[in-house]
């Protein structure tokens, strides 16, 4: 397939959607001061960035609201407490999680609401599951993506057949997701092609949302761009789970359409994230990471190695091994 432009030209299809609060939810439980959350959302729209997700629409039946910050469940109010009625060009998204949401009574109709954009979450053993929201959200009101987690471990026979059932679908785009910070940029290319390819039969854009594990998600993220990927997730400073996610500040210092601005990403880092990794919150590329990207594991086993603060890099590598 050939190369969607260049590094001179400009991708009109091209949407930056930042990820911060959702991914970087993971790191704190979603307790982000709403100071923090106004600050983003300005930054956000100064920059230009097309859509910011605020967090998921998780069960509260499933999970603690003591335990968690309210960007674990985005209530309609939380959201409008900080938006009101987003007088901005920049959309507002959440993510739904199957199995762990109830949608059909947490997601209200569109018209009731200032969200713009239901991102359906989930591992490709679900997807009937995933289907059903996915036109409920869509029956709803809004536009609807399906992201597609750990595409690494999936089998080729199985990504061709959820990606013809998300075809026959509803869902306005579907998201290459490397959950586990495994993906070369060669592979990410081989499956960009391909998710295009789906796309452009089905009439579907696609996104990627990559991780870090071993210092490749920007590179991921540009080599999908590349082959023709157009939905792109970043978060500032790259907070997210575990090592995080492609970083903001790189995303929009690459890209060359005029309507992203990265002073106020800038602004936003020294004012804000600063601080956070001040008071003590960790996330980024280390040893660990790189472990379980290496191995196409799931993070957990890192994330628990960082909180021990462990650096017998040998011996865990070893544990991990027994585990592969």
């Amino acid at each position: 397939m050939a190369q969607k432009g260049n590094l001179m030209t400009v991708r009109r299809d091209v949407r930056v959607v930042d990820a911060t609060l959702r991914d970087g939810g993971l790191v704190n439980d979603f307790k982000f001061t709403d100071e923090f959350v106004n600050a983003l959302y300005r930054a956000n729209v100064a920059a230009g960035v097309d859509y910011m997700e605020f967090g998921y629409k998780a069960s509260k039946e499933l999970f603690d609201v003591n335990k968690f910050g309210k960007w674990k469940f985005c209530d309609e109010e939380s959201i409008r407490g900080i938006v009101g009625e987003n007088n901005s060009e920049m959309k507002i998204a959440v993510m739904a999680d199957v199995g762990r949401c109830d949608y059909k009574t947490d997601i209200i109709p569109k018209f009731e609401s200032v969200i713009d954009l239901v991102r359906v979450a989930t591992y490709i053993h679900q997807m009937p599951s995933a289907i059903e929201m996915i036109e409920d959200a869509k029956a709803k009101g809004y536009e609807v993506t399906c992201n597609i987690m750990a595409i690494s471990k999936v089998r080729e026979s199985d990504l061709e057949q959820a990606l013809e059932m998300l075809g026959q679908s509803h869902v306005d785009g579907v998201y290459l997701v490397d959950s586990y910070g495994s993906l070369y940029p060669e592979q990410t290319r081989t499956l960009s092609e391909q998710y295009v390819a789906f796309g452009e039969k089905y009439g579907k854009f696609i996104g990627i949302h990559a991780h870090n594990n071993q210092q490749l998600a920007f590179a991921n993220t540009i080599e999908a761009l590349a082959n023709g990927v157009s939905y792109l997730d970043a978060t500032m400073n790259g907070m997210g789970r575990g090592c995080g996610n492609c970083s903001m500040e790189l995303l929009l210092s690459f890209l060359k359409n005029p309507r992203y601005n990265v002073y106020p990403v800038f602004r936003f880092l020294q004012n804000e994230m600063l601080a956070l990794r001040e008071s003590g919150l960790t996330w980024g590329y280390d040893i660990p990471y790189l472990l379980t990207g290496k191995l196409n594991q799931h993070p957990a086993a890192a994330i628990a190695a960082m909180k021990e603060k462990r650096t017998d890099y040998a011996q865990l590598y070893t544990e991990l091994l027994d585990h592969d």
